[in-house]
């Protein structure tokens, strides 16, 4: 029987005034954290109230964080990060590279696993900035999806990140008739796929210098301590993805090393910070040092801008040589092979 013998069956069945209904093909949604739409004032002021909004990104009580939010933060920050941004813009395309990135991350992974028998169709959305996740999810649907994986692009989960996405992906579930059956893809960070992509990408960066970096830096997105003591796993996962890339590359702590960056505000933050230990490896005359973000599935701002950028220069001025950021998966064979093999597993039974 034909793939779409069904679907046919059906159609025929349907009363002559029946409205057009697609059905009977599979979808995976790619999501990650977000993006501006360019670098200027308005366009980032409203990227950043959306992301500062989010009662999971910032916990505090509303009475208390809108004042700040509204009074200090979107009238400052807006300009300071539109400059961040402008030195990692991809000025050919005009727009970011985690928008780029992860555009290319969907495109390859349709080419990957084809569109079987014109069953599945794989998207991508951010959580903050355009394309929404409602948006596509909305697209899915209406081009007869009513199965979705969503893929929250985060190896290590975090209320802050992972829980957040799917959180937004129910709030569009609240608005449909007819919703899909949905699947959330979870943390991968101790997936063997997923350290031996990292491991390589380490040996294949470091066959391409010419100095040995004397200590190597795993550096994650930081979480408030606080966020930690209420139960959050993030900090657990990044240790275990550390732990088991050293067990792979045959590395002790003193060699590969776990530091936290972009911490925000007052509050104390999971440490020890990736600038300070980049700062006090310099003076303590540790000369060459590679720094890489395991924690991230595509370059961005603060791989980029933060890390291969600032790190890089706060190491220099410390008293240190050689610095190198290793990049990314991104969109490199590495990284596609994980992101496909986490798709397949997790849409067992359904394709």
């Amino acid at each position: 029987m034909p793939a779409n013998a069904g679907e046919e069956m059906r159609a025929v069945r349907l009363p002559a005034d029946h409205p057009e209904v697609k059905t009977g093909k599979i979808g995976v949604l790619l999501v990650n954290l977000g993006t501006p739409d360019g670098t200027s004032y308005w366009p980032m002021r409203r990227y950043l109230r959306e992301f500062l909004s989010d009662k999971r990104v910032i916990e505090w009580p509303k009475a208390l964080w809108y004042p700040i939010l509204y009074g200090i933060v979107l009238m400052t920050r807006p300009k300071k990060s539109g400059k961040a941004y402008e030195e990692i813009w991809n000025k050919e395309l005009d727009e970011s590279p985690l928008r780029t990135i992860t555009r290319s991350q969907s495109d390859k992974l349709t080419l990957q696993m084809g569109t079987q028998n014109g069953r599945l169709m794989i998207d991508w959305a951010m959580r903050y900035g355009t394309p929404s996740i409602r948006s596509r999810l909305e697209n899915l649907k209406a081009e007869g999806c009513d199965r979705i994986l969503i893929f929250p692009l985060y190896p290590q989960y975090a209320a802050a990140t992972t829980a957040t996405v799917n959180d937004e992906v129910c709030k569009a579930l609240l608005d449909m008739r007819w919703q899909p059956a949905i699947r959330t893809v979870p943390p991968y960070h101790d997936d063997p796929v997923y350290i031996e992509a990292l491991s390589q990408s380490v040996e294949q960066h470091l066959a391409g210098l010419d100095f040995e970096p004397d200590v190597i830096l795993t550096s994650y997105h930081g979480i408030p301590q606080s966020y930690f003591r209420k139960g959050d796993p993030y900090h657990c996962q990044c240790m275990k993805t550390t732990r088991l890339m050293r067990e792979r590359l045959g590395m002790d702590k003193e060699k590969l090393r776990v530091t936290f960056q972009s911490r925000f505000g007052p509050e104390e933050w999971l440490q020890p910070y990736t600038d300070k230990t980049v700062e006090a490896l310099g003076k303590d005359g540790v000369k060459n040092i590679a720094v890489m973000n395991p924690g991230f599935v595509a370059d961005c701002l603060e791989t980029l801008e933060e890390i291969a950028g600032e790190a890089g220069e706060i190491f220099h001025e410390a008293g240190g040589e050689n610095f190198t950021h290793i990049p990314c998966l991104n969109d490199s064979d590495l990284g596609m092979a994980v992101l496909e093999a986490v798709v397949r597993r997790e849409l067992s039974g359904w394709l």
